[in-house]
């Protein structure tokens, strides 16, 4: 399967989880429920200059969230749910692969792992582009580590330089499950942090994500 086929798989898979979900299931998102989700997603997606908000914060945020609340007004949850499914509008289709694998198997993850009972998905395509995902993306993810370094390390002895510095410590674990540390689940991603005491500390109280 080419990877823009896995972004559309990734897509599919997380608009099946929040319907089987339904509206008011908790998320990983702090303070979001699953409705809270799918509005994000389509404001994303399909209102560009409320979604600027989802990087800049401050007022802009606001903007976001109102353009949020009025989606869920105006389509429902299961339309919200229906237009993510259908696809990214035309100014979305070229960048589809590049942002929307890892943007989607996260937000997969935070519904199915915000119950309990979730296993870790075996798929060995979506592992290897996740890695390779991170090995542009991990410098992004990692820029707020302050003190130490931080090397990435997969099942199979690859490595990442995630950010440069010493002491270094070695975050070590599946693709899926480093991109969610990195992505700031790290209470949720089945990982191992090593190295000298100085530089596990510094990584543990740092806030991961883009």
């Amino acid at each position: 399967m080419p990877a823009s086929h896995l972004a559309r798989s990734e897509r599919s898979g997380l608009c099946d989880a929040l319907i089987q979900a339904g509206p008011g299931a908790p998320t990983l998102c702090e303070g979001w429920r699953t409705r809270d989700l799918a509005a994000h997603l389509f404001v994303r997606e399909r209102r560009p200059l409320a979604a600027t908000g989802i990087l800049l914060g401050g007022s802009f945020a606001k903007l976001t969230a109102r353009s949020m609340t009025a989606a869920l007004r105006s389509f429902g949850y299961v339309g919200l749910v229906a237009k993510v499914r259908s696809g990214p509008p035309a100014l979305w289709r070229p960048l589809d692969e590049l942002v929307n694998v890892v943007e989607f198997f996260v937000h997969t993850e935070d519904v199915r792992r915000a119950v309990p009972g979730w296993e870790a998905r075996k798929d060995r395509q979506l592992d290897a582009a996740l890695w390779s995902n991170l090995s542009c993306m991990a410098k992004l993810m990692a820029r707020k580590l302050k003190g130490a370094g931080l090397e990435l390390e997969s099942p199979e002895g690859a490595r990442i330089v995630a950010h440069g510095g010493e002491p270094c410590a070695v975050l070590s674990g599946g693709a899926q499950e480093l991109v969610l540390y990195l992505s700031g689940r790290s209470e949720v991603a089945k990982v191992s942090l090593t190295g000298p005491d100085e530089a596990v500390r510094a990584v543990q109280r740092t806030g991961f994500g883009v």
